[in-house]
């Protein structure tokens, strides 16, 4: 069933008898445990009110990211969380949408500097398990009292209402980029270089490491305060670190690009960076460092307990691509502390009471 607006997908969320399989772009749909009937809401699409001067855009869910971002671009903005495209990784086709990166919470290299995709919300439109339209939040951002449904929305996957519109705050394309590339690290020396630079008074806006052990730390802005920054932290990282003006190498490490059409098992942890040298060794494997540490791609041998491998540790890992055997014996999102997910149940068992959202996704 597909629907094209608001309206129709209450209607059709009201009418439901059995699960849905909430599907937006395509890009990255999970598969679940429970029947369900799939629901297409590509239709609720398009960009509803941008202003510029106010740094705000309001997009349906369904718009798709390459659109809001040339809108964007002609002015000069950007989405400050850079989502990423994930059909090379899982080997996908499909368009992705504004409303899948919120759902899932799709934050790149840039979250160490600007924050999550949450925090760039300002409120959502969504539609609850009872069919009814639910709004929290508005076009600009406020301290209030209540529940902020937006960042709660934000990484429930599909499971607590399905979103038919965002609204959020951009910001300006910067005038210059710089990435300080530094060769050969390993995994301490790696995490260290990247602690001082992130410490530092540089605004950094991205630190990674790559499989092949290259660190790379991005700073942007003017060209005048990046091309000093820049060279303040070659000399601070040392020998062999060298500035590049070349900004491809983000996009590659945002996409995860580095395991694309390979063999094997890809999955994902959120550590403490300072965790993230003992986790990455235990794994083996090839592994992608971003966020300084704190975030851990590592692909692996098919069938892989990476859980098992890992342990222990304290964080959160996530199966983000295996066959079907692999996917029906190991969860796909880390298994819950019982007050957490106690929680949790009672969570979707206000906003889906019947259950039909994604069934069995998120437990």
């Amino acid at each position: 069933m597909k629907v094209a607006s608001e309206d129709e997908l209450a209607e059709a969320i009201r009418g439901a008898r059995r699960g849905l399989r909430i599907l937006g772009g395509g890009t990255r749909g999970a598969e679940l445990a429970g029947a369900a009937d799939l629901l297409d809401v590509s239709g609720v699409s398009g960009v509803a009110l941008y202003e510029p001067g106010a740094l705000t855009l309001v997009a349906r869910a369904g718009t798709p990211l390459a659109e809001i971002e040339a809108a964007l671009a002609a002015e000069g903005q950007r989405l400050a969380f850079e989502p990423a495209d994930w059909r090379g990784l899982l080997g996908r086709a499909g368009t992705p949408t504004l409303g899948g990166a919120v759902a899932a919470n799709v934050s790149g290299p840039r979250r160490v500097q600007a924050g999550a995709c949450r925090d760039a919300l300002l409120g959502v439109r969504f539609v609850d398990g009872s069919g009814a339209i639910v709004r929290n939040g508005g076009r600009v951002m406020k301290n209030v009292t209540g529940y902020d449904l937006a960042r709660l929305m934000a990484g429930s996957h599909g499971t607590l209402g399905v979103l038919s519109e965002i609204a959020l705050k951009v910001q300006p394309m910067p005038g210059a980029v710089a990435t300080i590339v530094v060769p050969g690290l390993g995994l301490e020396a790696a995490v260290a270089a990247m602690a001082r630079a992130l410490m530092s008074p540089y605004e950094v806006t991205g630190a990674a490491r790559l499989p092949d052990g290259r660190v790379a730390i991005r700073v942007e802005g003017f060209a005048g305060s990046v091309a000093y920054r820049a060279g303040r932290l070659a000399e601070m990282l040392g020998s062999g670190a060298e500035v590049t003006l070349e900004g491809a190498i983000w996009a590659d490490i945002r996409d995860v690009a580095a395991f694309h059409r390979r063999a094997g098992d890809v999955w994902r942890f959120s550590v403490k960076p300072s965790d993230a040298p003992v986790v990455a060794g235990r794994l083996g494997g090839e592994v992608l460092l971003d966020w300084g540490g704190g975030l851990i791609w590592a692909l692996l041998p098919e069938g892989t307990d990476a859980r098992a491998l890992a342990a222990p540790y304290k964080g959160h890992a996530t199966l983000i691509r295996a066959g079907a055997e692999t996917r029906a014996r190991l969860p796909r999102f880390e298994l819950e502390a019982p007050g957490v997910a106690a929680l949790s149940r009672r969570l979707r068992a206000g906003f889906d009471p019947r259950g039909i959202f994604n069934p069995g996704l998120m437990g």
